[in-house]
């Protein structure tokens, strides 16, 4: 696990004083370390938009960290966390970066951090988006959450006992054209196996997130650690020295940081999604996955899924059963590729 190594650990005791207003992190062998900093020279937003294309480069991760202008109650100043995980760069330090953030974030003190970002193209970079993340809602707690999630399942079964209907537990969202297209291109073309949907709430229906040929060993990390997602992969490998080739259905949700509308209508929607893909391509979908990250999502895992290790009763071994996931609660330590199926 990374570390910081003394010279960042002074420099953070130095921040909280106020006139540092925005620095670098960056992982170098195995310890964070800074990388650059700036001091306060006039409002948050205008340091910001002075420094911030200095400190970031277009194909190598690192962390931002920026002061704000308000006080925190803990003393000192509020602090905004920038994860820049840029598309281009290589998966392997993606997955280095997203997984020492939370060491960061305890060695700076994560009660005045106030805000986090995570960053993957210069257009997110932006004052006015963090703002207004800023100023948005505090989101509720994992048990405020919870309940609501179970008032609205309550209320939803309520009306179909009242309308002498079925339970709502699926909800048909219509496709648009572009959304089509990328799914019949998926089975048409040899540039493109890899299809991201997400759900246009405002207008309620699917739309086309990204449409790629990615590798095996990437696929994971086209999976957003900040919102829910549905994504079409064709699958091609080798098992048993033979070639290969699944098509499998993934349905990302990263929990709690998602809005509790935002997790029902994606959980609702899955379903019918699901027969509208088989129709359109007319196959089967080979394997149906839910993930809450895209660590959950490589090669290995996927193979696994595919062709789990047979039972040998003989020897007296039973089918293991995987513990029911309970609501994320943050991160945890991955030991290894963990899959959850759809029921």
């Amino acid at each position: 696990m990374q570390i910081a190594n003394e010279k960042l650990k002074k420099f953070f005791a130095k921040c909280h004083a106020g006139k540092v207003r925005i620095f670098k992190v960056v992982i170098d062998n195995e310890e964070l370390s800074l990388s650059a900093h700036h001091d306060s020279k006039g409002t948050w937003e205008d340091d910001f938009e002075k420094n911030i294309k200095k400190l970031t480069q277009a194909d190598v991760p690192s962390y931002v960290m920026c002061r704000f202008d308000s006080k925190n109650p803990n003393g000192g100043f509020d602090w905004l966390l920038i994860s820049w995980s840029p598309d281009d760069s290589p998966v392997r330090q993606k997955m280095l970066y997203a997984s020492t953030k939370a060491t960061l974030k305890q060695e700076f003190g994560s009660a005045y951090i106030v805000q986090e970002l995570h960053a993957t193209c210069p257009e997110d970079l932006s004052v006015v988006g963090i703002q207004k993340q800023k100023d948005a809602p505090a989101p509720l707690s994992p048990a405020e959450e919870e309940a609501k999630l179970n008032q609205l399942s309550d209320a939803m079964r309520l009306v179909g006992v009242e309308t002498k209907a079925n339970t709502l537990n699926s909800l048909a969202m219509p496709l648009v054209e572009a959304a089509k297209e990328s799914l019949v291109s998926l089975s048409a073309s040899s540039d493109v196996n890899y299809v991201r949907l997400l759900i246009d709430i405002p207008n309620e229906r699917i739309d086309v997130d990204m449409t790629a040929k990615v590798s095996n060993k990437e696929v994971g990390s086209y999976v957003p650690e900040d919102t829910a997602r549905y994504h079409v992969f064709r699958f091609e490998y080798e098992h048993e020295n033979t070639p290969k080739s699944a098509l499998i259905f993934i349905y990302s949700m990263p929990g709690y940081s998602c809005p509790i509308k935002e997790r029902m209508l994606y959980s609702s929607s899955k379903a019918p999604l699901i027969e509208t893909i088989e129709s359109i391509l007319g196959a089967k979908v080979d394997k149906k996955m839910e993930v809450d990250t895209g660590k959950e999502v490589t090669e290995e895992c996927l193979i696994d899924a595919l062709h789990p290790p047979p039972i040998d009763v003989a020897a007296g071994q039973t089918k293991k059963f995987d513990k029911p996931k309970g609501p994320a609660r943050g991160a945890k330590r991955m030991t290894k590729p963990v899959c959850s199926l759809l029921e």
